[in-house]
């Protein structure tokens, strides 16, 4: 993620509920905390997801990977960099890095792609059907 990135950090404290019998975050929870910073990164640029629903845009998520590089523990700040490295109206593709917030070391990459439908679960694209919203969308590419 070397390039210029508008989205800012994301930072998640981990819970005591989220690790193991070791201490150990367990592994689901490093999904949760990419859907949270896709929630943050939507927020920063004002797209607001309760918004999108009310007027009939839902965005499940189609394709979700993780690449774990090290062990986060319970109390420790992880911070998650999202970036969106495509978006075409229709779906939305984002690269995450997590980061223990005091080491630097990575922890956890990612990657998520949600899509856009309407109520029915037909695929829309936001070029067409919402113009206004895919604008805010294509500021959070940051070209």
């Amino acid at each position: 993620m070397s390039e210029a990135n508008p989205i800012k950090p994301y930072l998640h404290h981990a819970k005591y509920y989220e690790t193991d019998q070791m201490g150990i975050v367990h592994h689901s929870n490093y999904i949760r905390w990419m859907e949270e910073a896709r929630m943050d990164a939507m927020n920063q640029f004002g797209i607001s997801y309760r918004s999108m629903e009310e007027s009939g845009i839902i965005s499940p998520v189609v394709s979700v990977s993780c690449q774990y590089k090290s062990m986060v523990h319970f109390d420790d700040t992880v911070q998650i960099q999202a970036k969106v490295v495509k978006y075409n109206g229709v779906r939305l593709d984002l690269e995450y890095e997590m980061t223990d917030s005091i080491t630097g070391e990575l922890c956890t990459k990612g990657e998520s792609t949600p899509c856009f439908l309407d109520k029915e679960g037909r695929v829309i694209s936001l070029k067409r059907d919402c113009p206004e919203v895919h604008e805010q969308f294509r500021l959070m590419l940051g070209k």
